[in-house]
C-alpha cells in the first residue's frame, strides 16, 4: 500500500497518573495470574522427587536411585519423567499464539477468565491420576491456562497501569508467580510425607485457579482493550474509575482513540504488519528477551531444584526445603526491583542482575567440578551442598530483580496498539517454545555435561547481558504511545524508526 503517512505531534501530554486504591486492586488482580504459572513450576519439581508418586509413575527412577553406582548428575534422567513436566509448555505455546485472536476480540479480562478455568480443570484431572495418560491430559489443560493468562495479564497490567509506575505494577506478575512458587514448595514440603501427597500437591492447582478466575470477575478491562473493541463509554468509565474521580482523564482517553482510529485505518493483519521494517526493533525483542530469560536457566532450576539438591547429596526433605528457599530469596529480590525499576531504570536492573547471576553459574561449576569431577560418584559433603545451595540462592536474588520481572515488562509495553497483542503472543510462544526444550533436555544434559550444564548457561548470561547493554533502550517513563522515540533515538534502531514518523506508521490506502 503505498500512500501518505501520519506524522506525530510530538509527545503525549503528562497524564494525570496517580496511584489510587481503584488502581492497586485492579493491578493486584490481574497480576495474581502469575499464581498459577509459578503455582506449577514450583510444584513439578517438588512432586517428582515424591516416592509415592515415582513408585506409582515412574519406579525405574527409584530403582535407579537405590543404585550405589549410579551417576548422580543421571539418578533423573528420564524422558517420560521430563515429558510430565515440558508438555505443560508445549500446550501453552499453542495456546499463547491463538490468545492473540482472543484477547483481542474478547479482551483481556476475559482471557484470564478463560485462562483460570481451563487451569482449574487441568489441575483437578491431575489430582485425580491413575495412569501417565491422565497425568499428561492434566498437564495439557494447565498448559492452555497458562498460555492464555501469561498473554493478557501482563497486557493488561501495561495497558492500564500509569506511566510513571508501569514498571512496579507490572513487576507485580512475577511478584505472585514467585507467591505460587513458595506456596506450592511449601506444600510438596508438607505433603511429601504422606502417600496421596502427590495428588494433594497436583490438585491444589485448582486453589490459585479458582482465585484468579473470581477476581478477574470483579474488575474491569482496559479502555485500550475496551476502545479497540467499540465500547467506547466504557473505556472511559473504566480510566475514569482507575484514576481516581477527580483526575483529568481527556488527554489519556484522547489519545487512545487516537491511536486506536490509526490502528483500524491499515485493516492489515497483525500477524503481517508486524515483520514491516519499522517494527523490526520490536519484533526482534519480542524473540529475544523470552528467549534469553529462558536460557539463564532459571526455570530449569526451579522445575528441578529438588532433584538437583538431592542429586548433590541433600536428603529429600531437605531438597523441598531448599526449594523453598530459593523461592523466598527470588519473591524478596522482585520486591526489590518493583521499588527501583521506575526510579533507575530497567537496564541498570538488567545488567546488574545478568553480572550477579553470571557470576554464580560459574561458581556453581566450579563447586561441582572440584568436589564431585565428571563421575559424579564423589560424595559431596553438607558444607559443600550449602555452598551450592548459598550461590543458587544470589543467583535467585540476581534473576528475581532482572530477568524475572523485566521479561513480562518489556513485551507488554513496547508495541504500539495495531500489534499489541500479537506481538505479546510472539513473545510468550517463544518463551514457552525455549522452556520445553529445555525442562525437556535439562535432565538428560545434566547427566552427560555434568557441571558443563551450569558453564552453558552462564555462556548464555554473558551473550544477553551485552546483548541490553548495546541493544535495549530505556523505556522508563515512556507512555505506551509514545514509545516509538526510544527506538527512532537509539544508535541502532534508528535506522528503522524515524523520529519524523508516527509511532504506528501506516500507509493509508
Amino acid at each position: 500500500m503505498a500512500g501518505r503517512v501520519i506524522a506525530v505531534d510530538g509527545p503525549s501530554t503528562a497524564f494525570d497518573g496517580k496511584i489510587t486504591f481503584a488502581i492497586i486492586i485492579t493491578c493486584i488482580v490481574a497480576a495474581s495470574s502469575g499464581l498459577i504459572y509459578g503455582y506449577d513450576i514450583g510444584i513439578s519439581g517438588g512432586v517428582t522427587t515424591m516416592p509415592a508418586f515415582l513408585e506409582k509413575f515412574f519406579p525405574e527412577i527409584l530403582k535407579k536411585a537405590a543404585s550405589a553406582e549410579v551417576n548422580m548428575y543421571c539418578v533423573y534422567d528420564s524422558q517420560v519423567l521430563t515429558l510430565f513436566t515440558s508438555s505443560l509448555y508445549l500446550a501453552g505455546l499453542l495456546s499463547s499464539l491463538v490468545a492473540s485472536r482472543i484477547t483481542a476480540t474478547f479482551g483481556r479480562r476475559n482471557t484470564i477468565i478463560f485462562g483460570g478455568c481451563t487451569f482449574l480443570a487441568g489441575g483437578a484431572l491431575n489430582g485425580g491420576a491413575e495412569n501417565i495418560a491422565m497425568l499428561i491430559l492434566g498437564r495439557i489443560l494447565l498448559g492452555l491456562g497458562v498460555g492464555f493468562t501469561n498473554q493478557a495479564a501482563p497486557m493488561y497490567l501495561s495497558e492500564i497501569s500509569p506511566a510513571k509506575w508501569r514498571g512496579a505494577f507490572n513487576a507485580g506478575f512475577q511478584f505472585f508467580l514467585s507467591v505460587g512458587v513458595v506456596a506450592a514448595g511449601c506444600i510438596n514440603y508438607g505433603a511429601s510425607k504422606h502417600t496421596w501427597g502427590w495428588r494433594l500437591s497436583l490438585g491444589l492447582a485448582a486453589a490459585p485457579a479458582a482465585i484468579i478466575t473470581i477476581g478477574a470477575f470483579l474488575i474491569t478491562d482496559t479502555p485500550s482493550s475496551l476502545v479497540e473493541r467499540g465500547k467506547i463509554e466504557k473505556a472511559k468509565q473504566a480510566l475514569r474509575k482507575v484514576r481516581g474521580k477527580n483526575a483529568n482523564v481527556e488527554p489519556e482517553f484522547e489519545e487512545i482513540i487516537k491511536w486506536s482510529k490509526v490502528s483500524k485505518a491499515l485493516q492489515q493483519e497483525p500477524f503481517v504488519t508486524i515483520f514491516q521494517r519499522q517494527y523490526r526493533p520490536h519484533l526482534v525483542m519480542a524473540l529475544a528477551i523470552p528467549f534469553f530469560q529462558q536460557v539463564t536457566g532459571v526455570n530449569i532450576v526451579a522445575f528441578y531444584a529438588p532433584n538437583l539438591f538431592q542429586s548433590v547429596g541433600l536428603g529429600n526433605d531437605t531438597a523441598l526445603l531448599s526449594a523453598i528457599i530459593l523461592g523466598v530469596v527470588t519473591l524478596v529480590s522482585i520486591l526489590i526491583a518493583s521499588v527501583v525499576v521506575d526510579r533507575f531504570g530497567r537496564k541498570v536492573l538488567f545488567i546488574t542482575g545478568g553480572i550477579l547471576m553470571l557470576v554464580c553459574q560459574i561458581a556453581v561449576a566450579v563447586v561441582l567440578a572440584v568436589v564431585s569431577g565428571t563421575s559424579g560418584d564423589r560424595h559431596i559433603s553438607t558444607s559443600n551442598a550449602t555452598a551450592i545451595l548459598v550461590l543458587m540462592c544470589f543467583y535467585s536474588a540476581g534473576f528475581g530483580w532482572s530477568w524475572g520481572p523485566l521479561t513480562w515488562l518489556i513485551p507488554s509495553e513496547i508495541f504500539p496498539m495495531k500489534i499489541r497483542t500479537t506481538g505479546e503472543s510472539i513473545s510468550i510462544a517463544v518463551n514457552f517454545a525455549v522452556t520445553f526444550v529445555l525442562s525437556q533436555t535439562f535432565l538428560t544434559m545434566l547427566c552427560h555435561f555434568k557441571y558443563g550444564a551450569f558453564l552453558f548457561y552462564a555462556g548464555w548470561i554473558l551473550i544477553m547481558t551485552l546483548f541490553v547493554i548495546f541493544f535495549l533502550p530505556e523505556t522508563k517513563g515512556i507512555p505506551l504511545d509514545d514509545m516509538y522515540m526510544v527506538w527512532a533515538k537509539h544508535w541502532y534502531w534508528c535506522r528503522f524508526v524515524k523520529m519524523e514518523q508516527s509511532q504506528d506508521i501506516h500507509s493509508l490506502p
